[in-house]
């Protein structure tokens, strides 16, 4: 007798989490003054982004985007109902976060051993041991806390990681007191129905808790995995403006899921997301003058000039 699926619940409005002035911006090589990003935030916040991920707090020799951090956090505008965050990986990065006045924190541990090794400098269980110690710290200091599992689809040097391993991890982060728990294709490997089925083992031990998704789209899945994500029941996607991103630490990752893509594809399965899609095509265009180069996003400026039809 074949067994009932879980019952999934579809929400009518999601948070797309801006992350391409980390995630996008650590993938460059040519300098992004700190002026410039200041400007990017607002042009993001006026295209309706309210929860922006503006910098890492990492060692500035290995990403050099990210050596104004202080400085950006010290100008980022304030505005009403605008939340930003950062991203942190060690000790020292909590410390230098802490510092600077930042209110919500990303503390994330790569579930692979042989990706913590590249990105942490340790291997995965030292790693997530000292992660927990950083969410406890962060948590007493009355930080909002999201916790990141990278690789929790997969791994380039690896292959599939055991949905075990995630599921303890995500458990232990659980445990904590995390406010949002993030699980991270970070070598863009999964497909749809893997995310389905982690899903359905991760979901019912968040209970409250929600859950996001980071997508990278390696292999041309990240919309498919996004939509697939929405249907088990997640309701932040971190999204990138142009599709911009990648990973330092594996050879080959693709960018984030664009922002204005995804929000195309909410819209297109009547779901609200807040944004204004031509607005964000503005900055990837503004971006892809800066760089010279143009990125992934499909959704341009002279398609969104054509109605998009809800369902």
């Amino acid at each position: 007798m074949k067994k009932d699926s879980p019952k999934r619940s579809v929400a009518a409005r999601v948070t797309l989490v801006e992350v391409g002035l980390r995630d996008g911006f650590q993938m460059e090589k040519k300098p992004v003054p700190t002026a410039l990003k200041i400007e990017l935030v607002s042009a993001l916040v006026d295209a309706g982004l309210r929860r922006i991920q503006a910098a890492s707090f990492v060692h500035p020799q290995k990403v050099p985007q990210m050596a104004d951090a202080e400085e950006l956090f010290r100008r980022l505008p304030k505005i009403s109902g605008v939340r930003y965050s950062a991203l942190v990986l060690n000790p020292q990065g909590l410390a230098r976060a802490l510092a600077a006045g930042v209110k919500e924190l990303e503390i994330s541990v790569s579930a692979s051993d042989a990706h913590s090794r590249r990105n942490a400098g340790m291997g995965a269980e030292k790693a997530l041991g000292k992660g927990l110690a950083m969410i406890r710290e962060a948590k007493s200091a009355r930080v909002v806390v999201r916790g990141g599992i990278q690789c929790a689809f997969g791994c380039a040097s690896e292959g599939r990681i055991a949905q075990e391993r995630i599921l303890a991890m995500a458990e232990a982060f659980l445990a904590e007191g995390v406010d949002l728990l993030a699980l991270c294709d970070t070598a863009g490997m999964a497909g749809p129905v893997q995310v389905r089925r982690m899903l359905d083992r991760v979901m019912p031990a968040a209970g409250s808790i929600p859950l996001a998704v980071h997508l990278h789209d390696t292999r041309g899945l990240g919309l498919v995995n996004a939509a697939a994500a929405l249907d088990s029941g997640v309701t932040h996607f971190d999204t990138a403006a142009g599709g911009m991103g990648g990973c330092p630490f594996v050879a080959g990752a693709a960018g984030n899921i664009a922002t204005e893509d995804t929000a195309v594809l909410m819209a297109k399965m009547g779901v609200e997301t807040g944004i204004d899609i031509a607005k964000v095509a503005g900055v990837t265009e503004r971006l892809e003058a800066f760089f010279g180069k143009r990125f992934p996003a499909r959704n341009r400026k002279e398609l969104i000039c054509q109605p998009i039809c809800k369902p």
